[in-house]
């Protein structure tokens, strides 16, 4: 695993293997940011000649590899792009996701290397931190199941170069971050014959318990017993049986609880309502809101926060079989409402109604939910912005800002009424999903609205395009597992705790 350091020495002194500096597009062409200014008078005022000479524009999350030729210890240097620089007086200095996002495109190119050093703009402690946290991140690689090839190891240790006051404190927040992602993206990118609900839930009382985490789970045999239909409905096809995973974490000076709720559905094939194939290979992320719960759950208890916290992972495999629940079905819910299941694969809201109804009875000051709950959230918001509802419009804005904060892209999403009514049925309380698609992930926010205790302030998290990059790295965010809105939960819980930036809690 990576670690990371702090150190105030000069950038052109420090033993490394390789030295990172960022740089900023210009008129005159790419200029050195902050922090690599050394770089530039080692190179005797070359170096803008030879980035441009390579092509070397200086935009954004561009990389390119220089010899230093001897010029200072470092043997090879690497620029990446800022961007433009900040205006003058403009906020309070660099962009954190802007350093987050460099400091992660540049550390990913050093795959193989022993050491990095990271001289980017770290004036700050919170840019101290952005560097540290986009460096660690970048570094992640998921290498479990290689056995050949030539895949090479990331880089070993990261150096941050920064002697703001608070940097090596910030430095260590970074390192505690990083580990609670990094263990969400390995549960994601674990193919589902290795993560099955129970194993999800030994995992969850091993590395639960080391943080200090009391953890209970609840079996197929004692949620049977104890109503939660939801989750035994979705579960009952899979030989591998659900489970309902409780974690807490209480501070001895608390005064406020969040309660967070993750589906956990270690495999989706759609149940009887079975899924196409090609959209089936990736569904062993259908269980990142459970791992982002558990995530920020562990960085809470090692931070230290001043706050109590709970968290739910609602643990099934949706899988079909003569066991497997049926179209047209009614279940009776933990929260005593039954549901009638028009769709197999609408199975993620199952088991979060009754997360959520439990949740309720810790009598939190909120309930989030995180969830990779539906196709029309990648439809209407893309890869990489997660859908935010809300029962409250405060509270919904402003988890959209804290997760913007973060880097983790949100956009508030209205609860429209009129959509309630496409989910009555005909048999049951409410029906698990609309006949019409359109505005359907807003129908399933309306539907585990109803399952929300009247007084209970709770928001809504979908973020099934978030969780799992398709597509090619960047920056930080490796292909595969994201680990997408674990930093966002853990800042929700610094605000409840006081610990945050803002002075005023969620």
């Amino acid at each position: 695993m990576t670690t990371v350091r702090i150190n105030a020495s000069d950038a052109v002194s420090i033993e490394t293997s390789a030295l990172i500096i960022g740089v900023h597009t210009t008129p005159e062409g790419p200029r050195p940011a902050p922090g690599g200014e050394g770089l530039d008078q080692a190179l005797d005022g070359r170096l803008a000649g030879i980035l441009t000479t390579v092509g070397f524009t200086g935009k954004a999350e561009e990389v390119v590899k220089i010899p230093t030729l001897g010029a200072l210890p470092a043997p090879v240097a690497v620029a990446v792009g800022l961007g433009d620089a900040p205006q003058d007086g403009a906020g309070d200095g660099y962009d954190l996701e802007t350093l987050r996002r460099a400091a992660g495109a540049a550390v990913r190119s050093l795959a193989g290397t022993a050491s990095a050093t990271l001289a980017l703009p770290a004036r700050t402690a919170a840019e101290a931190e952005a560097v540290a946290l986009g460096g660690l991140l970048g570094a992640y690689d998921f290498t479990r199941y290689r056995t050949v090839g030539d895949r090479k190891p990331p880089v070993g240790e990261l150096t941050v170069l920064s002697g703001a006051a608070g940097a090596e404190e910030a430095v260590a927040h970074a390192a505690t971050l990083a580990d609670s992602v990094t263990l969400v993206r390995d549960l994601v990118n674990t193919p589902p014959s290795d993560l099955w609900p129970a194993r999800f839930a030994e995992i969850a009382q091993e590395t639960g318990g080391e943080a200090g985490l009391s953890v209970e789970v609840l079996d197929e045999v004692r949620l049977k017993e104890d109503g939660y239909g939801g989750i035994i409905g979705v579960g009952q096809g899979s030989i591998n049986p659900p489970r309902l995973v409780r974690v807490a974490y209480s501070h001895p000076e608390a005064t406020r609880k969040v309660a967070f709720v993750g589906k956990g559905i270690t495999f989706d094939s759609g149940g009887l309502s079975l899924k196409p194939s090609a959209s089936m290979d990736w569904m062993k992320s259908d269980m990142g809101g459970a791992g982002a719960v558990f995530g920020a759950l562990l960085a809470i208890a090692r931070l230290g926060l001043r706050v109590n916290a709970v968290g739910y992972l609602c643990l099934a495999e949706n899988m079909p079989s003569g066991s497997a629940q049926r179209p047209s079905d009614v279940l009776h819910t933990y929260s005593g409402k039954t549901v009638e299941v028009l769709d197999t694969d609408a199975e993620g809201r199952l088991v979060l109604i009754d997360g959520i109804a439990r949740a309720s009875e810790d009598e939190p000051d909120v309930i989030i939910d995180v969830a990779t709950l539906t196709g029309a959230q990648i439809v209407a918001l893309g890869w990489r912005t997660a859908g935010v509802m809300a029962n409250d419009d405060d509270l919904r804005e402003e988890i959209v800002r804290i997760a913007g904060e973060q880097g983790e892209g949100a956009w508030g999403m209205p609860l429209p009424a009129e959509l309630r009514k496409g989910l009555d049925s005909a048999v049951a309380d409410i029906a698990n999903l609309q006949p019409e698609r359109w505005g359907s992930m807003l129908a399933a926010g309306i539907f585990l609205r109803e399952f929300v205790p009247t007084g209970v302030r709770w928001a809504h998290v979908d973020m099934a395009g978030p969780a799992f990059n398709k597509g090619e790295p960047h920056g930080y965010t490796p292909k595969g597992g994201t680990g997408a809105l674990t930093r966002t939960l853990v800042a929700v819980a610094e605000r409840y705790a006081g610990n945050g930036t803002s002075a005023q809690a969620v």
